[in-house]
């Protein structure tokens, strides 16, 4: 694998072979002996395990306070401290505890091991360990190991120009940022899923173990199988308090802490004390402990010697001291074991002097003399520690799964086309033949992709992939279950914050995979994709980060039909939160049917660092265009309808009427007709959009379509009224700077909705084929006689419509069964 002062391999694409097979370079049957070796470190390792700890602990205070003066060679002055003291203290000595026993047991193993930071303000601990380890100075060479590099690493942190405070994207070996609380595990088990030599430790905060994601999140391991996922080892982490308070589990009697987590299935070790060196032999027994357990149930499940029950997996509870080896009394208040250690315990150095003298005996408490050479390189009593190239944590390829993603073997998507002679003459739902797609790509890619949904995959007509693969389950299966079982790698659990993260953590790993939701119910996880695409937005301005494949959702049960549900159904917020993504990470698409979608599809699936938004409806749906049409159109991104219209392109048309999303895309094309129908004079173009980036100017998004093609679209000066699927606000912002924005007259969703016909919500919120047509009237710039008539049929309908629902608890058959039947045949 290399040396650990080797240059930055691990940044090439080209891994050694028997890592990518993912081979264990340990002996299976030295796994009891290394147990052993491992729950009984001697002298010389706990004083490598000690010095590590220690340097790391000097690291991370020296990022929050230091600007000069970085191995104290001489009495720390005012000037020496930054003027502003930011970051976070308390929560970091024991993850770098935890870091530096992890480390040793990688050394001793060879386990490939990734290292997930849920307290993300422990943002200096991980930084310092990557430093330590010398993966920090590979990908940041100016962070030399040496005095200038770790005066640099100190004056960087939390600084202007610098990087932030939380385990971030700029963190080698981080896959998980952590600052909005709550994912760690998600991420964590995403990581694992058929990456069977994995290892994932997740340390959650006593924090964060308060937060409803997490809360949910314990239940993975109902979820990975052995015999072909790697294992997660979470490691709860009791310091006791938070910013402000303290927390409940640590106040919780530790026997009823234990239950809750046996309660869940896991097999409990518990570490506590703030003894040394007492504590590294305890928590260096409780590792071996955990990691044995592991192997054994990974090795009887590959050897064919499991019953095929849940395992037991371990779990660890860490009890030790917040704001440990830290200040304990600041100006006659108890800071260490407090609340008060949480972020900086000294806040006053630079004018106290009591302060100053007690941040320089804090940081000299390390004998730093004992861990830097004279240049300031880490001594080899510390970088002993660290494991060789690829194993450290910090350079794991895992932890940058671009290195390691492998391209799907697509079929061909046009194998799946459902064949459309004339626009608008039949029906289908549009997702199944996605669920066709998916279920040979699950054939061909047996090892790298997974459908993740909440209990929806049959609802959201994706069912085709379980005719090659199960749901995965690690619990208890009835003969009543339908496809489940412990080999199933489809991934179904009731929690939209469990399949974004776990899909998260299967790409930030190198794998590919789709979230398929309810529409409106994706905006509980909102927040994970806003997030998601921050991490990937930073990591695109990072050369060393290869990309990944992309996260891939699909949104269906939409606002516009929920025939059986109600309001609470109806909410197309997240198209919203992903605009707001910059350019280079947001592509939202609107298909109107199915070809469409398969080809929106096998783009996404082929794409790398984006966030791919893809929202159609499941429902039975008018079909409009066959597949090379479909190619070109998303090809494109919009397209001109010219036989939905009456524009002959020979001059500008009276009015636009655009169209972006299923059941709006049928509204605008029904009221195309029925103005080529009573206004034939009156000259109306069409136009869907599948792209919805494509509205933007080109500065404003790399799919923004030039001011040739925009006018070409919409023209430069003639209203458009346009369909859209989502909130209007959407298109507003999209257009802003086009010529004239202020012609584009939106309709969309307006937060009216209820359990009614499909139609009847068209109405409700303004959108209908009717009210599109009384717009057109009201905003064309040229209107031929008889308008006034049709804008009174319109109204008249509307009244119609709203009396027959009532009465016949279903649309209007003229609606219910609309279709170009009639203009096929003629």
């Amino acid at each position: 694998m290399g040396s650990a002062r080797a240059g930055p391999r691990w940044r090439n694409v080209k891994i050694d072979e028997a890592f990518m097979e993912g081979k264990i370079v340990t002996a299976v049957l030295d796994h009891e002996d290394l147990v052993r070796t491992l729950a009984h470190p001697d002298e010389s390792e706990v004083a490598g395990l000690d010095a590590w700890w220690r340097a790391n602990n000097y690291l991370t205070v020296g990022q929050i306070y230091l600007q000069a003066n970085p191995l104290l060679r001489e009495p720390l002055a005012p000037d020496h401290v930054k003027p502003r003291l930011l970051g976070h203290w308390g929560t970091s000595p024991g993850l770098s505890l935890i870091y530096a026993h992890v480390s040793r047991l990688i050394k001793t193993t060879g386990q490939q091991a990734i290292y997930l930071a849920g307290p993300g303000h422990g943002g200096p601990a991980l930084v310092a360990a990557g430093y330590l380890e010398g993966t920090y100075s590979e990908v940041y060479p100016r962070i030399s190991q040496d005095e200038g590099g770790m005066l640099r690493l100190f004056r960087q942190f939390s600084s202007p120009g610098g990087i932030p405070s939380h385990v971030s994207v700029t963190t080698p070996g981080s896959i998980h940022e952590g600052g909005e609380l709550g994912y760690v595990l998600v991420h964590a088990f995403g990581a694992v899923m058929d990456n069977p030599d994995l290892l994932s430790i997740a340390v959650v905060g006593d924090g964060e173990a308060e937060t409803g994601p997490l809360e949910g999140s314990w239940k993975g391991i109902s979820f990975i199988n052995p015999e072909h996922d790697g294992a997660v080892l979470p490691i709860l982490h009791l310091n006791g308090a938070k910013i402000a308070g303290p927390t409940v589990l640590a106040r919780k009697d530790p026997a009823e802490v234990r239950k809750i987590f046996e309660g869940h299935g896991y097999d409990v070790i518990e570490v506590s004390g703030d003894d040394l060196p007492g504590m590294h032999h305890r928590f260096a027994a409780a590792l071996a402990e955990s990691w044995g357990k592991i192997r054994r149930i990974q090795i009887e499940a590959r050897r064919g010697g499991w019953d095929g029950r849940r395992p037991e997996w371990p779990l660890i509870i860490l009890r030790s001291p917040k704001g440990w080896t830290g200040p304990q009394v600041v100006d006659g208040v108890t800071v260490g074991g407090t609340w008060r250690s949480h972020q900086v315990p000294l806040s006053g150095v630079k004018d106290n002097p009591d302060h100053l003298r007690m941040l320089e005996e804090w940081m000299r408490s390390y004998r730093p003399q004992e861990l830097f050479d004279a240049t300031g390189a880490p001594t080899d009593l510390v970088s002993g520690l660290a494991p060789a190239g690829d194993l450290r944590m910090s350079a794991s390829p895992h932890a940058n799964g671009g290195l390691l993603t492998r391209d799907l073997d697509l079929p061909d998507f046009r194998d799946y086309a459902i064949d459309v002679k004339r626009p608008a003459i039949g029906r289908a739902e549009s997702t199944r033949k996605l669920g066709e797609l998916m279920r040979d790509i699950y054939t061909r890619n047996p090892d790298r992709f997974r459908l993740f949904c909440p209990d929806e995959t049959n609802s959201n007509r994706l069912g085709a992939v379980f005719e090659v693969s199960d749901r995965g389950f690690m619990e208890s299966v009835t003969s009543e279950d339908v496809k489940i079982s412990r080999n199933g790698r489809v991934m179904e659990v009731l929690s939209e914050h469990s399949c974004h993260g776990w899909l998260e953590g299967y790409n930030l790993t190198g794998r590919h995979g789709m979230f398929a939701t309810y529409e409106a119910f994706a905006m509980v996880s909102a927040s994970q994709t806003i997030q998601h695409g921050k991490w990937l937005q930073e990591a695109s301005h990072l050369p060393w980060r290869a990309k990944v494949p992309s996260l891939n959702i699909l949104l269906t049960s939409t606002a516009w039909r929920n025939d059986h549900n109600g309001f609470s159904h109806q909410g197309p917020g997240l198209i919203q939160n992903v605009l707001t993504q910059r350019g280079d990470v947001a592509r939202v698409y609107l298909p109107p049917d199915a070809n469409t979608l398969l080809s929106v599809a096998n783009h996404c699936f082929r794409s790398r660092s984006y966030i791919n938004l893809i929202v159609i409806d499941k429902q039975p749906q008018l079909q409009w265009l066959n597949m090379d049409q479909a190619i070109e159109h998303c090809t494109r991104g919009a397209g001109i309808w010219e036989w939905a219209g009456t524009d002959d392109g020979t001059s500008d048309p009276d009015i636009v009427l655009a169209c972006a999303g299923d059941v709006v895309t049928m509204e605008t094309v029904a009221a195309a007709r029925i103005l080529k129908e009573k206004l034939p004079r009156l000259k109306v173009r069409v136009v869907n959009v599948v792209d919805l980036m494509i509205l933007p100017r080109p500065k404003d998004h790399p799919h923004g379509t030039s001011e040739t093609m925009f006018r070409e679209l919409f023209t430069d000066h003639v209203d458009v009224v346009f369909a859209f699927h989502g909130y209007p606000g959407a298109i507003h912002q999209l257009v802003h700077g086009r010529p004239d924005a202020d012609r584009f007259r939106v309709r969309g969703f307006i937060e009216q909705g209820t359990t009614t016909t499909p139609f009847d919500m068209t109405v409700l919120n303004k959108a209908s084929r009717y009210d599109l047509v009384i717009d057109a009237i009201n905003n064309a710039h040229r209107l031929p006689s008889g308008a006034s008539a049709v804008k009174a049929w319109c109204e008249a309908q509307l009244e119609k419509h709203a009396a027959y629902v009532v009465e016949h608890l279903e649309d209007m058959p003229e609606v219910r069964d609309w279709s170009l039947q009639d203009w096929a045949e003629s």
